[in-house]
């Protein structure tokens, strides 16, 4: 089961998912974190903002080589 999500994970699609699943999460921590001053809802905030942000950096990265494949050089 890991081993699919894994796979998953590792195409555009899901590297979109996780991304925008994560930011989402950040920012729910973030309202926690502001709201309550809780350092831990801090710390999970940091979390889930550097994970999308790698998720983000991947997916272009993933996308600009795709793009570069594809070209002929002559």
């Amino acid at each position: 089961m890991l081993k699919r999500i894994n796979n998953w994970h590792q195409t555009n699609f899901g590297l979109l998912a996780f991304a925008a699943a994560e930011l989402a999460l950040a920012y729910v921590f973030v309202s926690l974190s502001v709201d309550r001053g809780n350092l831990w809802y801090y710390l999970l905030t940091l979390i889930f903002l550097v994970g999308s942000l790698q998720n983000i950096f991947k997916l272009i990265d993933k996308l600009l080589r795709q793009r570069h494949g594809k070209r002929k050089t002559g």
